[in-house]
């Protein structure tokens, strides 16, 4: 798949992830992530890397802020797509407070420098 198609298809992602969120909560987009299967091809390590960067890219051009669950959301759902187990992780700090959204393959965060479980007590894993 070529880089061009890779950011298109995550830019049509966000659009049809804030279509969603405009009538759905919480709740549903968890089933949703968590519904989301892992097709059965061998997954490779420039899939991840060149998907993670195309998801970046589209971020870049959405019209509006792109928040880390979008994102983390999104990227699983495409992960998932060419056969990379990957998870949605939501974690929380309690001082002060903060939540955030990131996405993990194999336990290495791919797609945060700043999330870690040291900073963030995992309160979800999908």
């Amino acid at each position: 798949m070529t880089k061009i198609t890779l950011v298109f298809r995550a830019y049509v992602g966000l659009i049809a992830h804030d279509l969603f969120m405009f009538r759905n909560d919480f709740a549903s987009l968890h089933r949703r992530v968590k519904g989301y299967t892992v097709r059965p091809e061998s997954s490779h390590c420039n899939a991840i890397e060149a998907i993670a960067s195309a998801v970046d890219i589209a971020c870049i051009f959405y019209p509006k802020p792109v928040l880390c669950l979008q994102r983390s959301a999104l990227l699983v759902k495409m992960l998932r797509g060419q056969g990379v187990a990957a998870h949605l992780v939501i974690g929380a700090q309690k001082l002060p407070f903060k939540a955030h959204a990131w996405v993990e393959v194999d336990g290495q965060i791919i797609n945060d420098r700043l999330a870690s479980r040291e900073k963030f007590l995992v309160i979800e894993e999908c």
